[in-house]
């Protein structure tokens, strides 16, 4: 089973090595792209809200932090850097 964005710990960095845009809507998959989301970036889960990890993870990406739903995270396949 492939590491995906949504599973990643809080606080540990990882680089996209993968991503399924086809899991998305094509309007979703653009804005996520413009905003750095992509094969090859370093993302950081900094912290998942509510009880049990629920919606949404706010993830560091570059000079940002972006809150995601966990439908959209687990798009991406990380590795740890």
């Amino acid at each position: 089973m492939a590491n995906t964005l949504d599973n990643l710990p809080g606080g540990v960095a990882a680089a996209i090595t993968a991503a399924d845009w086809d899991k998305l809507d094509h309007r979703e998959a653009r804005r996520l792209r413009e905003f750095g989301f992509d094969v090859g970036a370093t993302v950081e889960p900094v912290n998942h809200a509510g009880l049990f990890g629920r919606d949404p993870i706010a993830v560091k990406i570059g000079r940002m932090t972006v809150a995601l739903r966990r439908s959209h995270a687990r798009v991406f396949e990380v590795d740890r850097a």
